[in-house]
């Protein structure tokens, strides 16, 4: 019950797409009724105007012409012109007033102010003399006067003067009725019009919403599949949905994709890192139990086995600190940047580097300038790449080279090589990744717990850099870090020679 009154209190893609259609459907018909309404009534009103203004002005140039002497005589002519076109709900109201004599029309009983006739009451006369008093009193040109039965009229009034000099008035004036006949036959057929369109584009409208929200129910249907657990469901793409769809089926496969990565790196990262902390613990516990085991262990042995114990608690710091390091780069809280003298830098780090093992150091020559760096992250990177080319050279002979160059827009690239086996191809990448070891001969107490790498690419990310692997001139291993904000510094001019 719940979920069909959440259906019916929140719409639907669907729902929505088809109430939208719906309504600029409707608002684009009464837009054009609107139209069409105005203008009929505009373009017949027009019409009446023409022919009311004709029939006036024909009225007029009768009684301009006329002979008569007297009012009374062009009153007279008015009324026998008047009286062969009567008046109807459809014809034309004809009426002409001359000053002294009166005013005469095509419906008598407008003007006449006698008693009732028979069967008129007298509201009924009442009303007619207030009509008759309208259609006298509007002024000349057009007007539209109310008549009782008939609807509006539309009145045109024009002055006329005679041969003789008498004065008149005369008027002509038609209903609006068929105006407004027109205009409520557009109104029905327009309703019709309306309710037959509204129901095809309701119709429609469900079917292309229908259509159109038919690749967003797939993809709800595979994100509840994968908020359900399942990582695998991919959204397919049809060919005739367009590129939108395609590139937003593309964009939520990728992102479904990394997604997957994500929960096997870290699935496979916490069974990395258990294993790695089981192992020394396991030692811990079981160098404790055979010393515990012993009545009265000799100095030696309690030396052997806190020497193991302390070598043990030592790996499990490293790996500690490690990890926190790697959480902390995906804080984005590794870096405290300053500006790094980079030949004092890096001849410091190497002076010290250099007398960890027996190897053949190299060291090319540094760039003069200032790079915009974190120096204990930065150090700490280049010291697990130097550890890592020791690990795989021969002591003595074994070859570990440390190149400085300057690069464009700024960058700066450290790259230590080795003539070690180096790194297979098909590894250069997997090989920052963590706990990844790329030979079998390195085990756990002997190579680490394979998170140096991984730790200098989360430094070269934090830095906005970047870091490779590749093959070295001597056939070994060659990592490159590459990062920015390096500012060269300005050529400094030769020192002036000696005179004797």
């Amino acid at each position: 019950m719940r979920e069909r009154l959440r259906w019916l209190t929140v719409p639907s893609v669907r729902r929505q797409l088809a109430g939208w259609l719906t309504v600029v459907t409707l608002l684009s018909t009464a837009i054009i009724f609107v139209a069409v309404y105005r203008g009929t009534g505009e373009r017949l009103s027009s019409e009446i105007d023409q022919e009311v203004s004709a029939d006036a002005t024909q009225l007029a140039h009768h009684i301009q012409k006329s002979s008569a002497r007297t009012p009374a005589q062009l009153l007279a002519v008015g009324r026998l012109y008047v009286s062969t076109r009567p008046f109807s709900a459809s014809s034309t109201l004809l009426l002409v007033t001359v000053p002294g004599a009166g005013t005469t029309s095509n419906q008598p009983e407008i003007f006449t102010h006698a008693a009732p006739d028979e069967g008129e009451t007298a509201a009924q006369q009442e009303k007619e003399n207030r009509l008759s008093g309208r259609l006298l009193s509007a002024p000349y040109g057009f007007s539209t006067v109310p008549v009782e039965d008939v609807g509006d009229l539309r009145l045109n009034k024009q002055p006329v003067r005679t041969r003789l000099g008498l004065h008149a008035t005369v008027g002509a004036g038609e209903p609006l009725v068929s105006v407004a006949h027109a205009q409520r036959g557009v109104a029905r057929a327009f309703i019709l019009a309306a309710l037959l369109g509204l129901a095809g584009a309701l119709l429609a409208s469900l079917l292309i919403a229908s259509r159109v929200s038919r690749p967003l129910r797939r993809m709800a249907d595979v994100a509840e599949r994968v908020d359900a657990g399942e990582l695998y469901p991919r959204m397919h793409h049809e060919g005739r949905e367009g590129q939108e769809v395609r590139v937003l089926a593309d964009s939520f496969n990728h992102m479904l994709d990394r997604l997957s990565d994500a929960f096997d790196g870290q699935r496979a990262f916490v069974a990395d890192a258990s294993h790695e902390l089981r192992t020394p613990l396991t030692v811990i516990r079981g160098q404790i139990e055979v010393l515990a085991s012993q009545r009265e262990p000799s100095g030696d042995e309690v030396r052997r086995v806190a020497r193991l114990v302390q070598a043990e608690i030592g790996r499990v710091s490293r790996l500690v600190d490690d990890l926190l390091v790697l959480a902390k780069s995906e804080q984005g809280e590794l870096l405290r940047t300053e500006q790094v003298d980079l030949p004092v830098f890096v001849s410091e780090l190497w002076d010290g580097m250099s007398l960890i093992a027996d190897r053949r150091f190299e060291l090319t020559p540094v760039p003069d300038g200032l790079l915009t760096a974190d120096p204990d992250r930065l150090a700490q990177a280049l010291r697990n790449l130097v550890s890592n080319a020791i690990e795989h050279t021969a002591p003595e002979t074994g070859l570990v080279r440390l190149a400085i160059t300057a690069g464009r827009r700024g960058r700066v690239r450290f790259v230590v090589q080795d003539d070690g086996p180096g790194i297979p191809a098909d590894q250069r990448e997997r090989v920052f990744n963590r706990f990844h070891r790329t030979d079998l001969a390195r085990d756990r107490a002997s190579g680490g717990a394979g998170l140096g790498l991984a730790i200098v690419r989360a430094i070269a990310d934090a830095h906005g850099g970047v870091v490779t692997a590749g093959e070295s001139p001597e056939g070994g291993a060659s990592i490159e870090l590459e990062l920015p904000g390096f500012t060269p510094a300005p050529a400094r001019e030769p020192a002036a020679g000696v005179r004797g």
